[in-house]
């Protein structure tokens, strides 16, 4: 089985992390500190040189922001999600000018490596990294991708393949915290970044068929 030690599993640990902001409680011990602090540095180094990564995307609500994020300011890494079901694409810059980081995370119910699709599922994770605050609009019914294009890109492995991953979407419901009296609305976003994916990742529909 070929896997993606890097990027895959920071953005696991991004999932993980959220997930235990949202659902506490599972466990007492603290996050490793590698998980969220260190990962803009890392993602940094994951972006694409000379490829058009950005992140457009107005923020209301609990988050008043309008994001306008390329090159050197952005930060950027994508995977395939665990059952190789779905592409996450990680995408993170400044949040204001105190310093603070905002991640987002945009899961797509599309296979990895598919050329182009329309009208599909998503669901959107905002993280204010060190304030341990996570919105989420929780399930993929509540945000759409208008369209999606993942353009393979040269420079990979026999087990590694990078990918252009960009697309434009909308959300009908807005990002809530966990105790739902704080919401983000994300009316419409476009970005444009970068996944691996593992030979195996990319077989996927080969192998269940």
């Amino acid at each position: 089985m070929n896997s993606l030690p890097g990027s895959k599993q920071r953005i696991c640990a991004l999932s993980l992390l959220a997930a235990g902001i949202l659902f506490g409680g599972c466990s007492r011990r603290p996050a490793p500190p590698t998980s969220a602090s260190s990962a803009p540095a890392a993602a940094v180094a994951g972006c694409l040189g000379t490829q058009p990564v950005f992140l457009r995307a107005q923020l209301r609500g609990a988050l008043e922001a309008d994001l306008n994020w390329s090159g050197v300011a952005l930060a950027c890494e994508g995977s395939a999600r665990p059952n190789g079901e779905g592409v996450r694409i990680s995408l993170a810059g400044p949040l204001d000018s105190s310093g603070r980081t905002l991640r987002m995370l945009i899961g797509v119910a599309t296979l990895p490596g598919q050329a182009s699709a329309a009208a599909l599922p998503a669901n959107v994770t905002l993280i204010i990294e060190g304030d341990k605050k996570v919105y989420a609009t929780r399930g993929d019914d509540k945000c759409t991708l208008d369209s999606l294009t993942q353009q393979a890109l040269p420079g990979g492995s026999e087990y590694s393949h990078p990918y252009l991953i960009s697309g434009r979407g909308f959300c009908v419901n807005p990002a809530s915290s966990l105790d739902e009296h704080e919401h983000v609305f994300i009316n419409r976003f476009d970005f444009a970044g970068r996944a691996d994916f593992s030979t195996d990742e990319l077989h996927a529909e080969h192998h269940r068929s």
